[in-house]
């Protein structure tokens, strides 16, 4: 399977995943619909999280890397404030847009501290995918993605760490066993910086039992700040557990209330990175709202 194709179904796991955890923001009970496994009617939209996916996408398809420039380009050119873009994120995009360089925006939020939310984080699986052959490629790339709108180090580490993830998903592919959580989130740490993105992801490698989730959110946090450091060591911890089974992945994610559409975004987008688009229920994709084509309108880049 080449590159691409990887990065695409990485997309697909990644865009139903936002487009389900979206729809729990809308229901009357969405614990009820938890506890029962009660998929929500469609259709599933999806947000932000996958909007800015594309333009990744459309990077890996014309460039087959991170051309900065092209990407910050894209994202400020397909802001939709209907995909729900967090404050920061709209003037961002809006900054953008309007003529200043990424570099300088990306680095003059928070009052010169950068970003370090979710939002570099939510949109990385794909490039683990395509770059699975080469880890530090993966993890590289990553950092060039979450450069564009996240100057802070945690922004970035988060997308180094959920790259990192899917690359090793696909790697595990065709294996006869899967590793243990704790061994998986262990291969993620190997290339990611000393963060507090890092510590958590350490700690998550403790928690042992999926019936604790409640538990697990009060160490690892679950997106409620929408920062990268309290938003991806649950999405891997998640991942770490169900790796083999999108739907039981994207069910545990839901569960811990929070970001829960940035959560099952990263969940989804590593989880099948591992199963492939077999792995992710008919029902489920054909809920969420079709995907547009621009991502690869101009056909498939390669390494």
């Amino acid at each position: 399977m080449s590159p691409l194709a990887r990065a695409l179904e990485s997309l697909e796991g990644l865009s139903v995943g936002d487009a389900f955890g979206q729809c729990f923001f809308q229901l009357a009970d969405p614990d009820r619909h938890v506890a029962e496994r009660q998929l929500p009617a469609a259709p599933w939209h999806y947000t932000d999280d996958t909007e800015m996916s594309l333009s990744v996408l459309s990077m890996l398809a014309q460039c087959g890397r991170i051309d900065q420039e092209r990407l910050a380009a894209s994202l400020a050119s397909h802001y939709d404030y209907d995909r729900a873009y967090g404050p920061s994120m709209q003037r961002v995009l809006a900054r953008i847009r309007e003529g200043e360089h990424w570099r300088v925006v990306a680095g003059s939020t928070f009052e010169g501290q950068g970003s370090w939310g979710n939002g570099a984080a939510m949109r990385a699986a794909p490039l683990g995918a395509f770059f699975a052959d080469d880890l530090e490629m993966a993890a590289g790339q990553a950092l060039l993605s979450a450069q564009v709108t996240h100057a802070h180090a945690e922004g970035e580490a988060g997308a180094v760490a959920v790259a990192l993830a899917a690359a090793q998903a696909v790697r595990l592919r065709g294996c006869v066993s899967l590793p243990t959580p704790r061994d998986f989130l262990e291969s993620v740490l190997a290339l990611l910086p000393q963060s507090e993105v890092r510590s958590r992801i350490v700690r998550a490698q403790s928690i042992g039992s999926v019936t604790s989730v409640q538990f697990a959110v009060s160490i690892l946090g679950n997106g409620t700040g929408m920062s990268a450091q309290d938003t991806v060591p649950f999405a891997l911890w998640c991942c770490s557990h169900h790796l083999d089974n999108y739907p039981e992945a994207l069910w545990l994610a839901v569960s811990a209330g929070g970001d829960r559409d940035t959560v099952c975004a990263i969940v989804g987008g590593i989880v099948a990175s591992y199963t492939g688009l077999s792995g992710i229920p008919n029902e489920w994709k054909g809920k969420r709202e079709p995907l547009p084509a621009w991502h690869v309108a101009n056909g498939p880049g390669e390494q």
